[in-house]
């Protein structure tokens, strides 16, 4: 709900803010928008933040951010994971009073949570009880998730950086098999996401000319079939380079079967989601045995979401654009919405806010669309490097080409 200047009646009181779900390089620079946003409104008295989101505060535990130097707010944005810890909480419907009681002995008028669609689920329960109690409070999500698969938003804030940390990685990992001088050579890089494939498919960013790594890239979008990969990879193979290639952890069959997954409780967390991996190993197995030749499978896992060296400045920068947009639009009044990124151009690139319902966003998921995908299910199209490349924060660090000028051979 968005009142009009005119109908906005002021709100005073305090404001908590929480991480929850996965880390990543700039979510942190959303903290740093909200509070640097907070200050600047007087009828926002205390600023604090939720220690380990909603699974914290229903201990109260919470930190006072005002008591931070400014210094150190702004530098949030370019500090990696999550500096008020994070949780992958599922809350019960009596965790809800609870933490409603919490929020009204500490006055809280202004409830932000930086997370996915599970924590804009929380969000969106948090606020539709305070309604129901007749305790007027505003809540708002802040976009978070390296996956980029929230629906309402051209993409995510973690995405930028997790895109460029693995073309970065598979670049490097392409030059590695290249080096080898090894025609048999196959690498097999894994990347994370569940359900989808924007991850995985901006390895493709890696190249900068024509025949670079990564030579096949596969997304859960498109059904996984073993007798296509082996086909794909003989292809390639028939170059005789060797074979890069990169494949996301969630892969699906015909059946929309997860290919690899962990069959442990133990790797299921409070939402049901059983922890992935392995693909890369498995297909590496499956690749030797086929082909009688050399595999091997190279996997970054958590680091590749929540590294500070490949954080990319225009992620950076629209995080934390997410973080204030939350706080001004909850001061004119707006509440039960995620702050959204819209894209305006992509030549020049330009990006605004916008928002959406709590309810859509917490039950939508947007996948890869198909017309970034090729025909083949093997690569990306070209409209998915032209959407991507912006992201990333301008192009990967320059590399030395040899012109490899032989020198002839003087002995038989």
């Amino acid at each position: 709900m968005s009142l009009t200047k005119e109908t906005i009646v002021a709100l005073e009181g305090s404001l908590i803010v929480g991480q929850s779900g996965g880390p990543t390089a700039v979510i942190n620079a959303s903290l740093a928008g909200v509070v640097e946003e907070a200050k600047r409104h007087g009828g926002i008295k205390e600023i604090y933040g939720a220690v380990n989101g909603v699974e914290g505060l229903l201990k109260e535990e919470m930190v006072d951010l005002r008591a931070e130097t400014d210094e150190t707010i702004s530098l949030l944005s370019q500090t990696p994971s999550s500096a008020l810890r994070t949780c992958r909480k599922k809350l019960k419907e009596n965790d809800y009073e609870r933490l409603l009681s919490i929020l009204r002995a500490h006055n809280i008028r202004y409830f932000l949570y930086i997370g996915g669609n599970d924590s804009a689920d929380t969000t969106h329960r948090v606020g539709l009880l305070a309604r129901e109690s007749g305790y007027e409070m505003r809540v708002m999500a802040i976009p978070k998730t390296v996956d980029n698969d929230l629906a309402y938003m051209d993409h995510c804030p973690g995405y930028g950086s997790v895109a460029r940390f693995n073309a970065l990685a598979v670049r490097d990992a392409g030059l590695d098999s290249i080096a080898m001088a090894n025609s048999t050579h196959i690498k097999i890089v894994e990347t994370m996401g569940r359900n989808t494939g924007w991850i995985t498919a901006a390895t493709a960013l890696a190249r900068e000319e024509p025949g670079d790594p990564p030579d096949l890239i596969y997304l859960p979008e498109k059904p996984f079939d073993h007798d296509r990969f082996l086909s794909d990879v003989k292809r390639v193979m028939a170059r005789g380079r060797g074979c890069t290639i990169a494949v996301c952890e969630g892969l699906r069959d015909a059946e929309g079967n997860i290919v690899v997954e962990s069959k442990s409780a133990v790797d299921t967390d409070a939402f049901g989601h059983r922890q992935l991996g392995g693909i890369g190993d498995y297909l590496a197995r499956f690749l030797m045995d086929a082909l009688d030749k050399k595999a091997r499978a190279d996997k970054a896992g958590t680091i590749q979401r929540v590294c500070g060296f490949a954080q990319s400045p225009v992620d950076a920068a629209e995080a934390r654009m997410a973080g204030t947009a939350a706080v001004g639009h909850a001061c004119e009044g707006t509440t039960d919405q995620m702050v959204t990124l819209i894209r305006v151009s992509s030549s020049p690139y330009k990006c605004e806010t916008g928002l959406a319902p709590l309810s859509a966003v917490a039950n939508a998921e947007r996948p890869v669309p198909g017309e970034y995908i090729n025909e083949d299910g093997n690569d990306v199209t070209p409209a998915f490097i032209e959407y991507a490349l912006p992201l990333i924060g301008g192009p990967l660090p320059q590399y030395a080409r040899l012109k490899m000028t032989r020198v002839a051979k003087l002995l038989p």
